[in-house]
């Protein structure tokens, strides 16, 4: 486990409640701290460092067969993280009736509701797992509320989020709150390493994703490579529209977005947090902060409609030539 959440879970293990919020930045390891307790509180063994992942507990886990525990999780972050889906929800899906949901459906809030009425297997009680839990509308989050207020005896709740200021009050209220914590940089570059990176990618990436290094792993799910992500700013101040066609709208809305931050920064003499300074020393002269702001402005609306664009070549060749009128020099 990762040493900075390792860390977090230890002191999770030593408190008590029945339902626990862990928010933060995305990318910290929300889903994997979560996941860690839920398996830490149905665990037959538990050792010091958490579920003893010899039991049949936690192998019930590892192959998410356990009748004790439940996740709440869209439909499209189940596919991403190979977790399984129903039936009915994977027979939709494979024929093309529907997409996968991105946010958590009402539906799944009704049957951890009939979930939390049977009786549990075990003396260690019941978990649900709820992430991202900014995901939840305002009818899911209702549905959810009255097992939260009124939980039966053993019956725990874990939600986990990177949007926090999203939930509903109602909701959050109900929980106690962990905060998680950003890992130092040593421990993180380490850790990184570990998940094949070299060094020198793992610094980028880590940078790129704002010290978020589960972030940084991302970005290399998603193929932007430590290469790809030095030579951006570049390829945005040259145009270089055959370097963009790997880029989803989101994705490209977003590298945007971090560009734009780094370059305020610069015209107010801060240091940039996403690229590197050497990266930038074309953009050096001649920002104009106020052409930033309103280049930020416009980047914000933008991402409203990134994923899905009338014609993918087109949204790109927008956003650059967008991009290249606020950063313009001359």
């Amino acid at each position: 486990m990762a040493p900075w959440l390792q860390r977090q879970l230890n002191h999770l293990m030593t408190q008590s409640g029945h339902a626990w919020l862990l928010q933060g930045p995305s990318g910290l390891g929300q889903f994997e701290l979560a996941y860690a307790l839920a398996k830490t509180w149905l665990c037959e063994n538990p050792i010091d460092k958490g579920a003893c992942g010899k039991c049949k507990s936690c192998h019930s886990l590892e192959v998410h067969t356990h009748a004790d525990f439940m996740a709440l999780i869209p439909e499209a972050v189940a596919l991403e993280r190979s977790w399984p889906l129903t039936e009915t929800v994977q027979k939709e899906l494979a024929d093309k009736k529907r997409k996968p949901s991105k946010d958590i459906r009402v539906e799944s809030a009704r049957e951890m509701v009939q979930f939390s009425q049977r009786t549990a297997s075990s003396s260690r009680g019941k978990v649900v797992l709820v992430f991202p839990a900014e995901r939840m509308n305002h009818i899911t989050a209702n549905a959810l509320l009255k097992t939260l207020e009124e939980p039966p005896a053993g019956f725990r709740f874990i939600l986990a989020t990177g949007a926090g200021d999203d939930l509903l009050p109602t909701i959050k209220s109900r929980c106690l709150s962990h905060r998680l914590e950003f890992p130092m940089l040593d421990e993180a570059m380490t850790w990184l390493q570990t998940q094949g990176l070299n060094s020198t990618d793992a610094r980028v990436l880590l940078k790129a994703s704002g010290s978020r290094p589960f972030d940084a792993l991302e970005l290399i799910h998603r193929g932007l490579s430590a290469q790809t992500w030095s030579h951006f700013p570049q390829a945005v101040l040259d145009g270089e529209m055959n370097f963009f066609k790997a880029f989803t709208g989101p994705d490209l809305i977003d590298a945007l977005q971090r560009l734009c931050h780094d370059l305020m920064s610069l015209a107010v003499g801060a240091e940039p947090r996403y690229f590197s300074a050497s990266h930038l020393q074309s953009f050096q002269q001649g920002l104009k902060l106020n052409r930033l702001s309103a280049w930020s402005k416009q980047l914000i609306e933008a991402s409203k409609t990134a994923e899905h664009p009338f014609k993918l070549d087109l949204m790109q060749e927008a956003a650059i030539s967008q991009a290249q009128k606020f950063i313009n020099m001359n």
